[in-house]
């Protein structure tokens, strides 16, 4: 007799190649969800189990007197979830977010401001609701994972993208591809690190602790692409995936409005995790490397476009206002030249000895002496 499994959600965009992991593994797949979001991708021989997880009345019906060698909790009320199936699950396995370390939605809670490069699983996490109230409450539920499944395993996703994602930032730019733009402006020449995860990359490391629930039991993960794109790097990669020359205007953060929805903070600050556990423990790499991952969702994005003003562009906040961002770059650009033409140094700056790439010093012999 297979191995049962339930998947809470089950349709969302992580939700869907880890249930097809787990059928592909030979387990007797169940999903618990409202039933709002069918899916073609879901295979046929899943069980849909139709309840409300925010709802603790309705999922106890559901759940009846069913017990599971694994169940997987990454949609509803967590803490319920949990709850509920204390002593039901052989394994049980979470999904929560990296807003429980304290710093990755305050970055002034530090001194000097920004969240310290790159945060383990040990870093400080929220103490306390007026630090961060969302953090506060997300550190409280992996607490109560914890206290009703002490063996559990728990993931913490930084910002998911890929097909069906909730909040999909490459949509900023692919829009613009689309509309016809020719240039987008960034801040700090979109130098800022902000880890993302890409669908496949994150649930195929919620797989790699189902295969080995040993290793991972008791243990929290942080999840997430290897390679931390900038900003720029997310912009390029998707102009070129979509064969579009797309110009950065650069100018600094407080003045470059039109690059909020993409920074997602009101700093230019990085947020990087550190990913030593989940490589080292479960042998996660990525299925799909970031550079690829991102061409495939721009591409994803432009033959499934949101719908103009629609909940994805809401969530966003980006009004796409074109005429107000050309108005903003022709003034930086004059700006820019007005300031440029008023100073002089009389020594110019260099970028030190030490420094030999493009546009440092002559070399001291034309010829290298072996």
């Amino acid at each position: 007799m297979a191995e049962r499994a339930l998947v809470v959600g089950g349709t969302g965009p992580t939700g869907m190649p880890i249930v097809r992991g787990l059928v592909d593994r030979g387990y007797d797949v169940t999903i618990l969800h409202r039933g709002q979001h069918e899916r073609d991708e879901t295979p046929s021989e899943v069980e849909h189990l139709h309840c409300d997880p925010y709802e603790d009345a309705s999922m106890a019906d559901g759940f009846s007197n069913r017990t599971f060698d694994v169940a997987v909790a990454m949609y509803g009320r967590l803490r319920s979830v949990a709850r509920l199936l204390a002593g039901r699950a052989g394994q049980f396995l979470s999904v929560g977010g990296v807003p429980a370390y304290r710093g990755w939605m305050n970055p002034w809670l530090h001194d000097p401001f920004g969240l310290p490069v790159p945060v383990a699983e040990d870093a400080p996490t929220v103490a306390e609701p007026g630090e961060d109230e969302k953090g506060f409450r997300i550190v409280r539920t992996e607490e109560a994972v914890f206290e009703h499944h002490p063996k559990a395993a728990h993931f913490r996703y930084p910002y998911v993208y890929g097909p069906y994602q909730l909040v999909p930032r490459e949509w900023c730019v692919v829009r613009r591809v689309l509309d016809g733009r020719d240039r987008i402006v960034v801040a700090d020449d979109g130098l800022t690190l902000h880890h993302h995860g890409f669908t496949e990359n994150l649930a195929h490391a919620v797989l790699l602790a189902i295969d080995a629930p040993d290793a991972a039991a008791g243990l929290v993960f942080n999840v997430g692409d290897e390679e931390v794109l900038s900003v720029r790097q997310v912009i390029e990669l998707i102009a070129a995936s979509l064969g579009h020359d797309l110009e950065i205007v650069s100018m600094p953060y407080d003045l470059a409005v039109p690059a909020r929805p993409m920074l997602a903070q009101p700093l230019p600050t990085h947020r990087v995790l550190d990913l030593t556990r989940v490589r080292n423990v479960l042998g996660y790499r990525d299925v799909m490397p970031a550079r690829a991952a991102i061409g495939h969702t721009a591409r994803w994005l432009a033959d499934h476009p949101p719908v103009p003003g629609g909940i994805e562009e809401q969530v966003l906040t980006d009004p796409f206002d074109y005429a107000a961002e050309d108005r903003l770059i022709d003034a930086w650009r004059g700006a820019r030249a007005a300031v440029a033409a008023s100073v002089r140094f009389d020594v110019e700056p260099g970028y030190g000895l030490a420094y030999s790439g493009p546009g440092s010093r002559p070399r001291t012999n034309a010829e290298f002496e072996g």
